[in-house]
């Protein structure tokens, strides 16, 4: 039997879309899907959050005239569909691959990607501001913002919801609700009064019955408010609508996020009928279309290359745990003998580690959903009353609480642990949740003791060190296996400020700090066939440093290189300037390996390393330069 021919091949921009006719659309959201399970299972990605909003992507682009109407996404990892109909079909296998296009909404990849975003609850806040500058600029096409329900646990969200209706401008949140459950009668009524209560001859008899209403004084003004709370009374009855409307929002659904009629009907009248801030409520299928996604949406959220016809994931040659699994049983070790330790994360219990001490320890784990802020105070006031609080947060995430690290945490001196994994760069995911600048932006609050393990087995006892710590303490960890040490059933404690010395060499010093020092160690071998005598020392903190030990070998090599896996500004390479400047060490020539004052590309971390130039040739080369410069001055 002949295929017929593909209609997702002749879309190179949503005015293709257009064109079509929609009774092509379901056939065309089939392909899309099958686009999108085949390329993710060979890069990796987002996939069901991605297959879970077709329809809905496919109806916002036929609906609206983007891009001068615009779609501002939240987080974006549910943008496959957006980039194969925005005319990146050609480019779409090399999503998330070096030189690749971006798995996230990239402003510089296409007009179409109104927002760069890769955190989550910000669409609101961005879609207001958009809607705002078209208001002051007479501009009167749409925004859309579109938001998840697990974005929506950010308080960011409601700051801007609250904000939005305030302000009483057009803008358009799309709910992507794929977690609430709703029975399929009361479903159906509430779709069904969703659409009637936004067709053209309801709005119009609407705004007619309240201006003749209105026009007899208090009396008819008394007669339309009973009207208006009987019918938001009704809507209320079968809609979770009741909070939007407090927050000024025009509701509008629940409605099913995969019926592209309804869905085209509703966006439809909202966009000609619907003014000011409204809210239409979709129902969603996570990883809709794909049988292994539907049933384990969590696992397919984000995902290595997988075999499609199962599901499975492509086997892995290396059986070196992870960091991140590293942690996470150590932490129940440790939890096991302390009753007192708990933990907390923001949404990301499987990113972080922490599903088996959810299964273990459920009494002393917290899920506080996206929101990082709060995650950090809670932890504050658990500090408190005499617990041991270990925050499980990537680096990225970590950055939106600052401010409570530093006030709610730091200030006070409290015995909070952060665990901060995905330090450093973390490969496909891009600029938006490489973990480098958190050295920067933590060496320098008050309190705060900062380590940062070689392997996996000082990670251990990095932990321990923490959670016995009395004040705060901070643990940052890379993405990814570990260098495969052997680990201990108990961990120790580590002397708080004291560094290592790996390897003696006259010619140079190499300072290292965290996964950087299996490479120094790989380069100092690469010196050594050169004639180059280098000492490497594993400092382990960040803050405070080890003065004594570094500074003695700094005298004695007179060279020193410092590696780091975070930025140049402000971060370990700076620390050692100054600890040199305070010392008196002002001969001491210094070359700081960090990552460039630029936000880095997506690739495979290898990749990234070697342009940033914090890998072994870099540091061999940095060698070099060194000891002929000294050479030089001798001459």
């Amino acid at each position: 039997m002949t295929q017929p021919p593909s209609i997702l091949a002749t879309i190179s921009s949503p005015a293709d879309l257009r064109r079509l006719e929609q009774s092509d659309l379901p056939r065309l959201a089939a392909e899309i899907r099958q686009e999108i399970i085949q390329t993710v299972s060979v890069t990796g990605g987002h996939l069901a959050p991605s297959l879970g909003v077709v329809e809905l992507t496919m109806a916002l682009h036929y609906i609206f005239n983007t891009p001068q109407d615009k779609i501002v996404w939240d987080v974006g990892h549910q943008t496959y569909a957006h980039k194969l109909l925005t005319g990146r079909r050609e480019r779409f296998h090399t999503l998330r691959q070096y030189q690749g296009i971006s798995g996230f909404p990239k402003r510089e990849e296409s007009p179409y990607d109104t927002f760069d975003t890769g955190h989550s609850s910000t669409s609101i806040s961005a879609g207001l501001g958009f809607a705002m500058a078209k208001h002051l600029n007479q501009d009167t096409s749409r925004v859309i913002a579109v938001i998840g329900d697990g974005s929506m646990t950010g308080g960011m969200a409601f700051e801007a919801l609250n904000h939005a209706g305030h302000l009483d401008r057009d803008l358009i949140v799309i709910l992507n609700d794929n977690e609430m459950s709703i029975s399929p009668n009361v479903g159906a009524l509430s779709s069904f009064l969703s659409r009637k209560l936004t067709g053209k001859t309801v709005v119009r008899f609407k705004r007619e019955a309240e201006h003749f209403l209105k026009s007899f004084s208090h009396v008819g003004e008394n007669i339309w408010q009973v009207l208006k709370k009987s019918e938001e009374s009704l809507k209320a009855f079968f809609t979770p609508g009741m909070l939007f409307e407090a927050l000024k929002f025009e509701y509008i659904g629940p409605i099913p996020g995969h019926d592209l009629d309804t869905l085209l009907t509703t966006l439809r009248n909202v966009r000609q009928f619907s003014r000011g801030p409204v809210l239409v409520h979709v129902l969603t299928t996570k990883g809709k279309g794909y049988a292994p996604a539907e049933k384990n949406p969590g696992d397919y959220h984000g995902v290595g290359p997988f075999v499609v016809a199962t599901g499975q994931p492509v086997p892995v040659t290396s059986d070196r745990p992870s960091y991140t699994k590293v942690f996470g049983s150590t932490l129940e070790t440790l939890a096991q003998h302390n009753q007192k330790i708990v933990a907390i994360t923001a949404a990301m219990p499987a990113g972080t580690g922490l599903l088996g001490f959810a299964e273990r320890f459920p009494e002393r784990f917290f899920d506080v959903g996206i929101a990082e802020q709060h995650a950090v105070t809670f932890a504050a006031g658990l500090a408190c009353e005499g617990m041991r609080p270990v925050v499980a947060v990537y680096s990225t995430f970590l950055q939106r609480a600052l401010d409570q690290v530093i006030h709610d945490v730091c200030l006070q001196n409290l015995p909070v642990t952060f665990a901060i994994d995905r330090g450093g760069l973390v490969g496909d995911d891009g600029p938006t949740h490489h973990g480098v600048f958190d050295l920067s932006y933590l060496r320098f609050i008050p309190n705060l003791i900062l380590m940062v393990p070689k392997d996996e087995r000082e990670l251990q006892d990095m932990l321990l060190t923490a959670v016995t710590h009395n004040g705060p303490a901070a643990i940052r960890y890379p993405r990814g296996e570990g260098e495969g040490v052997e680990l201990t059933k108990m961990p120790e404690p580590i002397q708080v400020g004291k560094g290592e010395l790996l390897r003696e060499g006259k010619d140079v010093l190499l300072l290292p700090i965290g996964n950087r020092v299996a490479t120094a160690l790989e380069a100092a071998e690469g010196l050594s066939r050169l004639g180059i005598d280098a000492a490497v020392i594993n400092p382990r903190f960040v803050r405070p440093l080890d003065e004594v030990l570094i500074t003695h070998w700094a005298g004695r090599t007179g060279r020193v290189i410092t590696v780091e896996d975070n930025v140049g500004k402000g971060g370990f390479g700076s620390s050692i300037l100054e600890l040199f400047s305070s010392a008196g060490l002002t001969t001491v020539r210094t070359r700081i390996l960090a990552l460039p004052d630029r936000f880095l590309e997506h690739g495979p971390q290898e990749t990234l390393r070697k342009i940033g130039r914090i890998d072994a040739p870099a540091i061999i080369s940095a060698a070099l330069e060194l000891v002929e410069e000294n050479r030089s001055d001798q001459n």
